[in-house]
């Protein structure tokens, strides 16, 4: 990653301490699902100590479910090993105020053991490696991304105590681009995107989504560990300020059967000189440049092996229906968002969006996952096929994985994927995904007793 000015110089932190402005420092790690894990720090201690030495958190922080069980099948933490640490070291480009919070600054960490390697199933460690190996070809890769969520009037506790039903959504209709439907609630959305601006994060937009309640907020593409740290800061500050607010949100990508939560991410290719490597001259079809060509075609072998990257939990995968704007086909469009993968822009703008992902991923393991598709095509000098150019629902191509399961098994079985990402992080989250069929398949669904309770 090249060199760049933080939100929050370490000199500033200094005198905003010391003049009482700053008196709780955040340092915090995303984990499996994309959640920012960590420890809140008395600002002073952590100048003094953290900032030089680094701080220690448990290992199974790594290796528990959605519950924060701890659960079996995981090499790097069990009982068996005691469930020792592992180090938590700043980075401190990452380091920026937290306006949502009073007095807090927060800095994301990398994690290492004791003998200074780098733990390599943390996400952010695996991103790295992919983003690293793109590095050799001279290339970065540029990344936005669009998290939709819905918003309700009910708070977390609220909801809880509901078993999440029965819940008023902030919209009562569909307010797609609706002005008159975001405005009803832009007191909230309006404090996201200001203190989000004030925590560095650049913002974009925001507009009215099809499921009652639904929005998205959208922020400027930047490098891909900063467009993944970004959105990681960004879904936890937004809960918590819907939390003040006495409101609740959720990511998760199908509430109920009408739209899902979605999570496109748009990615292309900049060369050393910024020149974004992804056009091509006149004589390229299309406009794309070689390096796209074999970059997307790279997408297409690996989507479904992948698809556990992009699609990482049980509900995932209800997202997937036929004409819901949510992909089923393995294809590739220009401007089609019937597919999976679809080209847009132009020029500088030239790019690519992976439809697959929803609300509820880790963006530092999907963006790693397309990255390390794309190495493929370009190092296997894949040819794209042609671009489907009407409905890719009804065309007949390959369709993506349906379950979490089918998804585990395509990703197990990958051999793009272990010599991608070396076999410690296919089996870890292999491991992460039986955790989860395991849990699914031993539960009583709210479906299942509504459905035999007198009738059966």
């Amino acid at each position: 990653m090249a060199d760049r000015t933080p939100p929050l110089g370490v000199e500033e932190l200094h005198a905003l301490v010391a003049g009482g402005e700053i008196d709780t420092v955040v340092l915090a790690f995303p984990d499996m699902q994309g959640r920012l894990q960590g420890k809140r720090f008395a600002a002073r201690f952590f100048l003094d100590e953290v900032l030089r030495h680094g701080t220690e958190g448990c290992n199974y922080l790594l290796a528990v479910d959605a519950d924060m069980n701890t659960v079996d099948g995981y090499a790097m933490a069990s009982w068996e090993r005691g469930y020792g640490d592992f180090a938590m070291h700043a980075d401190l480009t990452t380091l920026r105020r937290v306006p949502w919070n009073e007095g807090t600054a927060m800095v994301i960490a990398d994690l290492a053991w004791d003998d200074g390697s780098p733990v390599v199933a943390a996400p952010r460690q695996i991103l790295r490696r992919q983003l690293d190996r793109l590095t050799e070809l001279g290339l970065t890769a540029q990344v936005g991304t669009e998290l939709e969520f819905i918003v309700f009037k009910d708070t977390y506790e609220q909801a809880w105590d509901a078993g999440y039903r029965g819940l008023t959504p902030a919209n009562q209709y569909n307010i797609d681009y609706s002005v008159l439907g975001t405005g009803r609630i832009e007191p909230l959305l309006r404090r996201i995107r200001n203190e989000m601006a004030g925590a560095g994060l650049t913002v974009e937009s925001a507009k009215g989504e099809c499921n009652p309640g639904q929005h998205e907020i959208v922020f400027r593409y930047d490098e891909a560990l900063v467009t993944c740290d970004q959105h990681a800061i960004y879904k936890t500050g937004a809960k918590e300020i819907a939390a003040q607010e006495g409101v609740s949100i959720t990511f998760m990508a199908k509430y109920n059967e009408r739209e899902g939560n979605s999570c496109h991410i748009h990615l292309s290719l900049a060369d050393a000189d910024g020149t974004n490597a992804m056009a091509g001259t006149e004589r390229d079809p299309g406009g794309m440049s070689e390096v796209m060509r074999h970059f997307l075609a790279g997408q297409l072998a690996a989507l479904r092996e992948f698809s556990l990257l992009y699609a990482p939990h049980i509900n995932s995968y209800k997202r997937f229906q036929p004409g819901s704007f949510a992909p089923t086909a393995v294809a590739w469009g220009r401007d089609n968002r019937t597919c999976a993968l679809r080209v847009v822009g132009h020029g500088r703008s030239l790019r690519f969006e992976n439809r697959l992902p929803g609300g509820d991923v880790n963006p530092h393991l999907a963006v790693a996952g397309m990255v390390a598709a794309g190495l493929y095509g370009v190092e296997q000098k894949l040819e794209l096929p042609e671009p489907c150019p009407g409905n890719a629902y009804t065309a007949g191509f390959e369709h993506v994985p349906t379950t979490l399961r089918e998804a585990a098994e395509l990703w197990e079985n990958s051999a793009i994927a272990k010599d991608a990402f070396g076999d410690e992080v296919v089996a870890h989250y292999r491991n992460m995904a039986r955790v989860e069929t395991d849990a699914f398949d031993a539960a009583v669904t709210d479906w299942e007793l509504r459905r035999s309770f007198e009738r059966m």
